[in-house]
């Protein structure tokens, strides 16, 4: 038999967490209509994408006699609700000056004006990260496949949107951007990296892409990819210093590799081997590897072979 709810003992219960919240955590906060909305946020997001990509998504919820007239509709409605995100976002700032409702209305209106002012330049950039994946990925059929299925392209996408409102100095929005897009893809690039053209990403399941990062044109990186710091034991002192590498242009990092250090440069036109971990810079057009690395082969699970792998070989992975 289930035992009798006792009302008094629930509302006693309540009552302690209510009371915890005066406990003076950070936690504690209770900023309900103040706060930057993260589900707003994600729709603000998925709505970017019909701007960027106009005719692959849509709401189906209604019929477009006029797309034109549709394409208008949207984009002043993201303009509205980007501004009221803006506005919000704006309390967070790290200066120690608070702007007044007034101030931070007239520079939620000019951040958003900026910012939409830059979407052709952020379609551009976007459509070579488009044709560096068809290119790149012998297993894409067409443009379509690759807008509509290709998770890095998704991350990439986010990413360009939140990195310019990173540049225009907005708190707290183009992170949840582009933690969204992580969620949703497993990729982790911070809206504060730099990222040239023709960006290729394949794969892209535990790619980590940190915020001082600088990564030129013609880059293509695989799964579990980390372009990272050296070391955050510094904490908030390291805010603001260069703790990620420099990617020259025409570099391919493959699978898992690491590469880690604010000083470590990777030179053009370099090949980064799978499982590599680099803490300092590399000269271009160089080959990196992993040297004496067990090469095992099994035949229905079991171990029959090992070998030593040849001086001259490149890289190998695990058979």
């Amino acid at each position: 038999m289930s035992r009798e709810i006792k009302h008094e003992e629930i509302d006693k219960i309540v009552q302690t967490i209510i009371d915890d919240y005066n406990g003076g955590k950070n936690i504690d906060a209770i900023k309900l209509f103040s706060n930057p909305d993260k589900e707003e946020v994600r729709e603000l997001v998925e709505h970017f994408f019909r701007i960027i990509y106009p005719g692959y998504f849509r709401d189906l919820t209604y019929k477009i006699y006029n797309p034109k007239n549709s394409f208008a509709v949207t984009i002043e409605d993201v303009f509205y609700h980007l501004k009221k995100q803006v506005y919000r976002a704006l309390d967070y700032s790290r200066s120690d000056d608070k702007l007044t409702d007034e101030e931070r209305e007239n520079e939620s209106y000019r951040i958003t004006t900026e910012f939409f002012k830059k979407i052709p330049a952020i379609r551009e950039y976007i459509e070579t990260d488009l044709m560096a994946t068809l290119d790149g990925d012998p297993a894409a059929a067409n443009f379509d496949e690759v807008i509509l299925a290709y998770p890095g392209l998704m991350a990439i996408t986010v990413y360009r949107i939140a990195h310019e409102l990173y540049l225009l100095n907005v708190p707290i929005l183009p992170r949840l951007m582009t933690e969204y897009a992580h969620s949703e893809t497993g990729i982790d690039i911070h809206p504060g990296a730099t990222i040239g053209k023709y960006f290729f990403i394949d794969h892209g399941t535990g790619i980590v892409v940190g915020e001082t990062s600088i990564i030129g044109n013609n880059v293509k990186i695989y799964q579990g990819v980390t372009i990272g710091a050296l070391s955050t034991r510094g904490g908030q002192k390291l805010s603001g210093k260069k703790r990620h590498p420099t990617i020259c242009d025409n570099v391919t990092i493959y699978a898992n590799a690491s590469i880690l250090g604010g000083n470590t440069v990777i030179g053009e036109n370099t090949v980064i081997g799978g499982n590599s971990f680099i803490t300092s810079s590399v000269e271009p057009n160089s080959k990196v590897s992993m040297k004496n690395l067990e090469k095992e082969n099994k035949i229905d699970g079991e171990h029959v072979k090992s070998e030593e792998v040849k001086p001259g070989d490149e890289w190998y992975y695990i058979i």
